[in-house]
């Protein structure tokens, strides 16, 4: 099954949005103030995606899937720029950009290509290979991390905040969101945080793979 869906897109490299997890952003390009603004007096939704590396990002391909976000926290600031919150809804397949009267870019995108409806649910034991690594790859870059409050994350939004936060290149963070289910998505987050504490430690242990 597919639905086609009509939305402004924000390309955005590093910047990964899941369902149902959060992202905030602080919009200062003018296009982008009047694709927020275009929002907030439509739909309420922008479409996140990432751009393939270009040396121009302001006509930069994309990649194929990302992930529409409603604007459930809006700021704006005396000098037109602003400070808004997605909730991320669906994950998206790219069909096609159209041809829009705006300075911003929108797209038709296939918003059933992915089934984001339940929030699933990881085995015990995954559970805690997510939290034993994401600890050891913070204390390998020196974070400061209240591990308390993550324990009390549930499991889908425990491996999508590490998704989003993690030190990872763009290749990596687009596999962890197009991967199919959470499970996958975990055993995927575990294998990058091994390898980049292992190149942060000075050595290589694993080498992630990215389908």
């Amino acid at each position: 099954m597919s639905r086609t869906l009509r939305v402004p897109i924000f390309p955005l490299a590093g910047a990964i949005l899941f369902p149902r997890s959060q992202l905030p952003l602080h919009i200062f390009e003018p296009r982008y103030r009047e694709m927020v603004r275009d929002a907030i007096d439509g739909p309420g939704r922008i479409g996140m995606i990432q751009p393939l590396p270009s040396d121009d990002e302001s006509d930069s391909l994309l990649y194929g899937v990302g992930c529409v976000g409603d604007i459930v926290g809006i700021e704006e600031l005396d000098d037109g720029r602003f400070n808004i919150v997605l909730l991320g809804a669906n994950r998206f397949r790219l069909i096609a950009e159209t041809d829009v009267d705006a300075i911003y870019r929108c797209a038709d995108v296939d918003i059933e290509a992915f089934d984001d409806s339940d929030p699933p649910a990881l085995s015990l034991g995954q559970r805690a290979e997510v939290e034993r690594e994401a600890r050891r790859l913070g204390d390998a870059l020196g974070l400061a991390v209240d591990w308390h409050a993550v324990s009390r994350l549930d499991d889908e939004m425990l491996v999508n905040a590490i998704a989003q936060v993690a030190p990872f290149d763009v290749g990596a963070k687009q596999a962890l969101l197009e991967e199919p289910t959470l499970a996958s998505r975990a055993d995927l987050l575990v294998q990058l945080m091994q390898f980049h504490r292992a190149a942060a430690s000075g050595g290589t242990e694993i080498e992630p793979t990215l389908q």
